[in-house]
């Protein structure tokens, strides 16, 4: 699979925006600190969108429309049929070619890409550099509604892309198999940043920051090279079986991605991640 299966590019994406098969659909959620459980407060960017956005684009609500209402954990993978009614809303079906943004380090928009996956869509990329790339470069922002015609869309679940606490322990203790954090080294090393309850890793995981995988400027993916330097020495590339957690799983899709970009896109993202894992006393973690 080429780079372009996985990533699309600014040119591209300005050369299809009229394109009938082609649906983009922004993906942002602002994070704000607070004094809740797992350190923050939830904003929907609906309404940064509603002021401007790509042309055409459609709202993609993570907080409401693609996450488990039942759960009591943030962003958990909803029940195949509210998935699927929500990208039927969006316009997403078969033969559709999805294009997913946002305004932070493209950890939301790859949020939803791995959740398409989940739900057997191979269709969606994520635009490389979101809206800071875009904008950066002068491109049309408009104040469109960004509806579609609904499409039917077939949820197909593949298990294998979602690992639970279960498959984590089992990995753990596993030959070959490579668990990867995706928060910051200091979340990492449980030196600061937001806590899920106890500071720190699950013990025995590696490190790849999910924001250090994008060029600072313009939030686009760094090139392979530079991606495959930094999960060469996790074992990740080589490793039978990897899977990838933070807080919530939002960064960890990122982490995901940059993987399916150098071949592995068979990567198992932990959907509860820490916000489940270091609540347990009974789970294994550790700091430094």
């Amino acid at each position: 699979m080429s780079r372009r299966t996985f990533v699309v590019e600014t040119e591209w994406l300005a050369e299809h925006l009229h394109d009938p098969h082609v649906r983009v659909l922004e993906c942002s959620v602002y994070l704000h600190p607070a004094d809740v459980p797992g350190g923050y407060r939830v904003e929907s960017g609906r309404e940064r969108w509603s002021q401007g956005h790509i042309p055409g684009a459609g709202f993609a609500d993570l907080p409401d429309d693609l996450s488990d209402k039942a759960s009591p954990l943030r962003f958990m993978l909803p029940p195949p049929a509210q998935f699927a009614a929500a990208m039927s809303r969006y316009g997403v079906g078969e033969g559709v070619r999805v294009v997913l943004y946002d305004r932070f380090v493209n950890m939301w928009a790859a949020r939803v890409w791995w959740m398409l996956r989940v739900f057997g869509f191979d269709g969606a990329a994520v635009l490389n550099g979101g809206w800071k790339k875009w904008t950066r470069e002068g491109r049309p922002v408009a104040t469109d509604d960004g509806t579609c015609p609904s499409r039917e869309f077939t949820a197909r679940p593949r298990p294998e892309l979602v690992a639970n606490r279960g498959s984590v322990l089992a990995a753990l203790g596993e030959d070959g198999a490579c668990v990867l954090n995706a928060l910051t080294e200091e979340q990492h090393r449980g030196t600061g940043g937001v806590t899920y309850g106890r500071p720190g890793r699950i013990a025995g995981t590696g490190n790849v920051p999910a924001r250090d995988l994008v060029d600072p400027e313009t939030h686009a993916y760094l090139p392979d090279d530079a991606l495959r330097a930094k999960f060469a020495a996790t074992g990740a590339l080589d490793a039978k079986r990897v899977v990838t957690y933070c807080g919530g799983g939002i960064a960890a899709s990122s982490d995901a991605l940059a993987l399916a970009l150098l071949g592995r896109a068979d990567v198992a993202v932990y959907d509860a991640s820490l916000s489940e894992w270091a609540t347990d006393p009974s789970l294994p973690m550790e700091q430094g």
